[in-house]
């Protein structure tokens, strides 16, 4: 039998969708006959700035990196070509292909659409205060990597910044109760290790990092001291759309290289059977499970592990 809310919770998702994109296509002026009053399409202005930036490029890696279909993108750069603003050369190692480059005229039909472009996108922005310009550039940012499925290259890890203890409790609680079923009682235990840590923590002995890239954050942990000799792992976290690229790994390294450099003798954590991904790392990384109990303090009946490893 069908799930009326899972389906009515869907359709609201596609509706809040193609609601953004008709006021994003709005806003940039997609829907004008000329792009940024200019004689160019959308695609075609598109294709322009690809030309403009990579000169060298085929047909083929063209329309595969824009997903425009060939015999479209076909017509736009014969049309380019016989407005004298393409020219193309035979490609060095496939003699087959010809690469494409802007001439001279292409490059002066492409140079005031990169002006009035980076114009109207300093007029959008400026009405907004610096706080709101990093929130819309972050949300954006967000956007790419949720639908490019997940973290590109240029991830980093850093520090913990203003509201990030806020994500961390928000993410796990939300991760959490849509990937196992945890109720609210899990999200409370966040709150209070990452109100905790935030109300006073010793950044001597103490740390936490966030990955993040392009202002979006991907994952977190926590290294807390339990005593002189042990320090803690905690709320190990990867966003689903980054797993995979080492992060998670990278975090754990992080704390242990910490916490070997702060004096600890020992690390210890706790986490649940359910969560294989987080066990493989700890595994790799060296931990070794001490004891298992099982407990449904969350909602569904687990098992919770104690690891340790010894520095």
């Amino acid at each position: 039998m069908p799930d009326t809310h899972v389906e009515n919770a869907l359709e609201d998702r596609i509706a809040a969708v193609r609601r953004f994109s008709r006021h994003y296509t709005r806003v940039i002026g997609a829907l004008q006959e000329g792009l940024l009053q200019s004689a160019f399409s959308l695609t075609e202005a598109r294709v322009l700035y690809e030309l403009a930036h990579r000169p060298g490029l085929t047909a083929t890696t063209l329309g595969r990196e824009l997903g425009i279909d060939p015999g479209y993108l076909s017509r736009i750069l014969a049309g380019f070509t016989d407005r004298g603003l393409l020219e193309r050369r035979p490609d060095a190692v496939d003699r087959r292909q010809s690469t494409l480059r802007l001439t001279a005229a292409g490059k002066a039909a492409y140079a005031p659409l990169d002006r009035r472009s980076h114009a109207d996108v300093a007029a959008l922005l400026a009405p907004l205060p610096e706080p709101a310009q990093q929130e819309l550039v972050s949300a954006m940012s967000r956007i790419e990597t949720l639908l490019d499925g997940g973290a590109q290259p240029g991830w980093r890890l850093r520090g913990p910044r203003a509201g990030d203890i806020g994500w961390v409790v928000e993410r796990h609680g939300a991760l959490y109760a849509a990937e196992h079923g945890f109720d609210a009682r899990f999200e409370a235990l966040v709150a209070n290790v990452a109100g905790a840590f935030l109300a006073q923590n010793d950044p001597a002995v103490e740390r936490c990092w966030i990955a993040e890239c392009d202002g979006v954050r991907l994952g977190s942990v926590f290294l807390v001291r339990a005593d002189d000799d042990t320090a803690k792992v905690r709320l190990l976290l990867v966003e689903p759309t980054a797993r995979g690229q080492g992060i998670g790994r990278r975090l754990v390294a992080e704390c242990i290289g910490f916490a070997r450099a702060a004096g600890y003798k020992r690390m210890t954590l706790w986490t649940n059977d359910i969560l294989v991904a987080a066990r493989g790392i700890y595994t790799a990384a060296g931990f070794r499970l001490i004891s298992s109990e099982p407990h449904n303090m969350f909602g569904p009946s687990i098992v919770g592990e104690d690891w340790a490893l010894v520095l």
